[in-house]
């Protein structure tokens, strides 16, 4: 569970949709850990199959700037480059 700053706040993981923990009562157990979903349905597709939730990764950037800047983010380390 992440919980932000803001309200106490936490994402659903299944549509991204800030949830509010003390708010709600559509939430689900998963070995140990407590997930908090905004409405039945997303709590239902979450319990039919979390790890396609869980194990989620953005896609790929696509085009030639985008794949710059991938690499120019690789080679500082995250950190802005100076040029003095």
């Amino acid at each position: 569970m992440n919980i932000s700053a803001k309200k106490n706040t936490v994402a659903d993981p299944v549509c991204g949709m800030t949830v509010v923990p003390n708010e709600t009562d559509i939430r689900a157990t998963i070995d140990g850990e407590t997930y908090f979903f905004c409405a039945e349905g997303c709590r239902k597709s979450f319990v039919e199959n979390p790890q396609k939730f869980l194990d989620f990764k953005p896609a790929k950037k696509k085009g030639l700037w985008c794949r710059y800047l991938e690499r120019l983010e690789k080679a500082s380390g995250g950190k802005a480059i100076k040029c003095h």
